[in-house]
C-alpha cells in the first residue's frame, strides 16, 4: 500500500461477495524459522507475503536458507531450503522491521547458535518490551543484552551459546515468550519445559510436531516440554488465512445492513478463533463450512449482517482474542448495550497503546467508550460520525477504524496507515473491491 492516508464513506450498499485474506502470521514467522534451520526443502504456499512476515524470512537468509521462487508473480508460494542446523552467522545486523513477533522468537533461537549477532527494528519495535523474553533465555545461560534507549528495549545484541534446560512458569499468558523459550529448548541438550496461565495459540507446538520435533503437552494444554538438541525436517506445509485478518470483514459485514461476505481458507485453530465465539454471543450471524481438522485446521465463513448486543469478555478469552480487540471494539460501538473488556493490560505494548487508541477514536467518532488500566468499556447504540483519526501507525487501529467508517456517517480517514502492510498487503485493493 503506497498511501499513508485511507478514506472510506459510509458503504453505499452491502458488502457482498469473497474473499481470500493473506495467510496467517503467526504461522508464517515458525515457518520461516524452522523451515530454515531443517533437514531439507519444502515446499511453502500460502506464506503472508507483509512486511513483518518477510523480515523474518531474509534474516533466515542472512543464516543461510535459501528461498526459491518459480513463479515471482506469486511470491507466497516458493521452496525453502534448510540449512540441517548448520546456519552461519550474519554478515550484518538483523531488521525485524515492526514484528515483535519476528524478534522476540528469533532471540529464542539465536541464544543458542555459535555466533553473535544484533536484532534491531523501527522505531516501535525498539519501545516494545523485550525482557520478558531476555528474563527466562537468561536463566538458561543466554547472553542477551538490551541496547535500546528505553530499558529493556531492543537492538539486542545476541551472543550465542551452549543453553541448559529449564522449568519455566510464564508470569503472563504469552505465545511469544512460550515459544522463544521453547525454540531455543529445542536447539538444547534435555528438557526444557514451559507452564502457562492460560491458553495461547499453540502454533509453535502443532509446527513442532509437523517438523518432527520431540514435544509433549499436557491434557489441558497448559505444560509443553520440548526435547533436544532435535533437528526440523522439512516438510510441504500450506498456510491458512489469518483469522487476524479475517476479523475485520467479519465485523464489517455484521455493522453493515443488507451485507453477507464469504471468507475463504481460514485458519480455526481452537486457540485462535475466540473472535468468531465472541461476535456469535453478541448475535453475529457467521456460519462455518468445508472444515478440514488436519494439522492447523481451517475452513470457509460466511458471515451475515445481524443486529449486535453487547458481552462482556471473559478473563481466560483476553489470551486468544488479544489481536482482534480494536475490532471487536468497533462492533461493541454498534452493539445495543454494554460491552465489557477488561484484563487486557497487554494492549498497553502493542505497536501502539491499544487501549487509549481505540478509546480516544472511539469518543473522536462520538462513541461512548470508557478507558481502565486494563481495558475498557463501550456503550453501544449511538451513531457514529466519520472524522480524521490518528492510526499511530498500529495496522490494527488503521483497519479497525476504517471497518467503523463504513457504517458511520460521513467520511472517516486514516493517517499514518502505511503499517497496514506489516500484517495484510492488499487491504486497500479489498476494500476498494468491496465498496466500489
Amino acid at each position: 500500500m503506497s498511501s499513508d492516508r485511507l478514506t472510506v464513506c459510509r458503504a453505499a450498499h452491502p458488502l457482498r461477495g469473497e474473499l481470500t485474506v493473506p495467510g496467517d502470521k503467526s504461522i508464517s514467522h515458525r515457518v520461516a524459522l524452522l523451515g530454515a534451520l531443517a533437514r531439507g526443502s519444502m515446499q511453502v504456499r500460502n506464506y503472508l507475503c507483509s512486511e513483518d512476515c518477510l523480515n523474518t524470512l531474509r534474516a533466515m537468509e542472512q543464516l543461510g536458507a535459501r528461498v526459491c521462487r518459480d513463479d515471482e508473480a506469486h511470491p507466497e508460494n516458493f521452496c525453502l531450503h534448510g540449512t540441517a542446523m548448520q546456519p552461519v552467522a550474519p554478515a550484518r545486523p538483523i531488521d525485524c522491521g515492526n514484528s515483535g513477533t519476528g524478534m522476540r522468537l528469533m532471540a529464542g533461537l539465536l541464544a543458542a547458535l555459535p555466533f553473535s549477532c544484533r536484532l534491531f527494528g523501527d522505531e516501535s519495535l525498539c519501545a516494545r518490551p523485550m525482557k520478558r523474553i531476555i528474563d527466562p533465555l537468561a536463566l538458561m545461560g543466554a547472553q542477551i543484552r538490551a541496547c535500546g534507549a528505553k530499558p529493556g528495549c531492543a537492538p539486542l545484541e545476541i551472543d550465542g551459546t551452549r543453553l541448559q534446560p529449564i522449568c519455566y512458569e510464564l508470569p503472563m499468558a504469552s505465545a511469544q515468550v512460550k515459544s522463544a523459550v521453547l525454540l531455543a529448548g529445542m536447539l538444547t541438550q534435555g528438557t526444557t519445559t514451559v507452564r502457562q496461565p492460560a491458553l495461547t495459540r499453540d502454533h509453535t507446538e502443532r509446527l513442532f510436531e509437523h517438523f518432527g520435533i520431540p514435544c509433549s503437552v499436557s491434557p489441558d494444554g497448559l505444560e509443553i516440554a520440548v526435547c533436544g538438541p532435535a533437528m526440523p525436517v522439512a516438510r510441504d506445509i500450506t498456510i491458512p488465512a489469518d483469522i487476524s485478518s479475517a476479523a475485520f470483514w467479519l465485523v464489517a459485514a455484521s455493522i453493515v445492513p443488507g451485507s453477507e461476505l464469504c471468507l475463504r481458507r481460514v485458519g480455526l485453530n481452537p486457540t485462535r478463533d475466540a473472535i468468531i465465539r465472541v461476535l456469535r454471543r453478541m448475535g453475529a450471524d457467521i456460519r462455518i463450512s468445508n472444515r478440514s481438522d488436519s494439522g492447523e485446521p481451517y475452513g470457509d465463513l460466511t458471515v451475515r449482517y445481524a443486529p449486535l448486543h453487547g458481552t462482556e469478555v471473559t478473563r481466560e478469552e483476553i489470551p486468544n482474542l488479544i489481536d482482534e480487540i480494536p475490532v471487536l471494539a468497533i462492533a461493541a460501538a454498534f452493539a445495543e448495550g454494554r460491552t465489557a473488556i477488561r484484563n487486557a493490560a497487554e494492549l498497553r505494548v502493542k505497536e501502539s497503546d491499544r487501549i487509549a487508541t481505540t478509546v480516544g477514536n472511539l469518543r473522536a467518532m462520538g462513541g461512548q467508550a470508557e478507558e481502565y488500566d486494563d481495558g475498557m468499556v463501550i456503550t453501544g447504540g449511538a451513531p457514529l460520525r466519520g472524522t480524521t483519526l490518528d492510526s499511530y501507525g498500529d495496522h490494527r487501529i488503521a483497519m479497525g477504524f476504517l471497518m467503523a467508517g463504513l457504517a458511520a456517517e460521513g467520511d472517516t480517514t486514516l493517517l499514518r496507515c502505511r503499517n497496514i502492510n506489516t500484517s495484510y498487503p492488499g487491504f486497500a485493493d479489498h476494500l476498494r473491491a468491496l465498496t466500489d
